[in-house]
């Protein structure tokens, strides 16, 4: 996967130089369920997840036209409920998700026609669960939670127009040094706030 990122930002080069259209926004991400595991420490469950109220927000740029571009995004995921069911230490989660990612069709966000598109990505994420802090016998057992990272990949299917763009997604990543994972399923909403101007036009 680390030759794919390495490739996935050289392309980011290329298209720079052959762009038709720089856009710029923010992305909404809403994980209908997700799900990380801790470095193993063989004192505690290392995982936590959540299927409610995994919401995300941050910026991104679009390089490209209205068939591909090549887009830079990070996002902050900040899960209130997450915890571990299996060994409840705490409550809550944070994730920060960066990517790199080729955007086809619809999901370009730079095309003016609505249609449907795919995209695909790969980068890292950091991650931190119990965030409220740990319970007290947890702490007595000498359980810590830091932020850790995975390298990871993630695709998507959806639709776009007019600098508006939506897709279910799938992500998943993981690192073989720490033995961690996450793994998300969720809907992200793109807004081109470039874009989304030049429609706002009369002459559009």
């Amino acid at each position: 996967m680390k030759q794919f990122v390495l490739s996935l930002f050289f392309s980011v080069c290329v298209t720079g130089l052959i762009a038709q259209s720089v856009g710029y926004g923010i992305i909404s991400r809403f994980d209908f369920y997700a799900k990380y595991s801790n470095p193993k420490d063989e004192i505690a469950s290392p995982s936590a997840g959540s299927a409610l109220l995994n919401i995300g927000l941050g910026p991104k740029i679009w390089i490209g036209g209205e068939k591909l571009s090549i887009s830079a995004e990070g996002a902050l995921v900040f899960s209130p409920f997450a915890l571990s069911l299996k060994d409840y230490k705490g409550l809550g989660a944070l994730a920060f998700p960066v990517l790199a990612r080729l955007n086809f069709g619809g999901l370009s966000n730079l095309n003016k026609e609505g249609k449907m598109g795919f995209s695909i990505g790969a980068g890292y994420q950091w991650t931190r669960t119990e965030l409220y802090g740990l319970h007290s016998d947890e702490q007595a057992r000498g359980v810590t939670r830091s932020y850790f990272r995975n390298l990871i990949g993630e695709i998507g299917y959806g639709y776009g127009m007019g600098g508006f763009s939506f897709a279910l997604y799938g992500r998943y990543g993981r690192d073989g040094n720490l033995k961690s994972n996450v793994f998300s399923l969720g809907l992200g909403v793109n807004l081109n706030r470039r874009l989304l101007k030049v429609t706002t036009d009369p002459e559009f």
